[in-house]
């Protein structure tokens, strides 16, 4: 099984600061969280290979890479609130616990929802708050947010989640009219009514469910398996 520390710190060597993620606060992160505590037992010596694996309710946890690229895109500088859907495992939510304040994490699986908390728990992130229910309408009691990370793949970006996050704030979402692959992008808010679209990969996640995503009947696609091919960037 080896040793999982030295494990992590090689995934951090060689598949994020090799692949040009360089916050390090990100990579300190990653090189902290422990994500054998965030897959299931029979998984646990594939933690930190640079792939997906398979976690309860047909869904995926991403491969480190993504996860890691994802909140570098955030731009987090520490004492953030932010909104994660589709929280999955609880994996990227511990990797966004060690540098922003609180994080609000919402699952639409209640099994997930669950194996997320336990995950949490056992590896002592209390700022992390779990919450069952559809991602796509956000959490707008607890908003707004200084930043928004969606795990999961969108027809169009909701407006409920625009209009949760803070003037300048950041929401990374991968978007696309084809559930089997989106474009991955970062929205920033200038003002009540201005925000700015930056084009940052094409990836490949499982699709958001909800009222503002994709319905039910339509989710035919449960293990499709995230992933992220080439990195470009577009601003208007």
């Amino acid at each position: 099984m080896g040793n999982y520390k030295e494990k992590r710190q090689l995934m951090v060597e060689e598949q994020i600061f090799m692949r040009n993620v360089r916050d390090e606060k990100v990579l300190h992160a990653m090189a902290k969280v422990p994500r054998e505590e965030f897959v299931p037992d029979e998984l646990k010596p594939y933690s930190y290979e640079d792939r997906p694996l398979p976690i309860p309710g047909g869904q995926t946890i991403s491969q480190p890479y993504i996860v890691a690229y994802m909140v570098e895109a955030l731009a987090l500088r520490g004492g953030e609130k932010v909104l994660e859907i589709g929280t999955g495992s609880g994996y990227a939510a511990a990797v966004l616990a060690e540098i922003a304040a609180e994080i609000y994490a919402i699952e639409r699986i209640g099994q997930l929802a669950n194996f997320a908390k336990k995950n949490l728990l056992k590896t002592g992130y209390k700022n992390v708050h779990i919450k069952h229910a559809d991602g796509t309408n956000g959490w707008q009691e607890k908003g707004p947010f200084d930043a928004i990370l969606v795990s999961a793949g969108a027809p169009t970006i909701p407006k409920s989640l625009l209009r949760q996050l803070k003037i300048g704030g950041k929401m990374v979402i991968p978007v696309g009219s084809n559930r089997l692959a989106q474009e991955l992008v970062r929205i920033i808010r200038k003002s009540d009514d201005d925000y700015i679209r930056e084009d940052l990969a094409d990836v490949r996640f499982v699709p958001l469910i909800g009222k503002y995503g994709w319905n039910n009947e339509e989710q035919k696609l449960k293990h499709i398996q995230p992933e992220f091919s080439k990195k470009h960037m577009n601003n208007y």
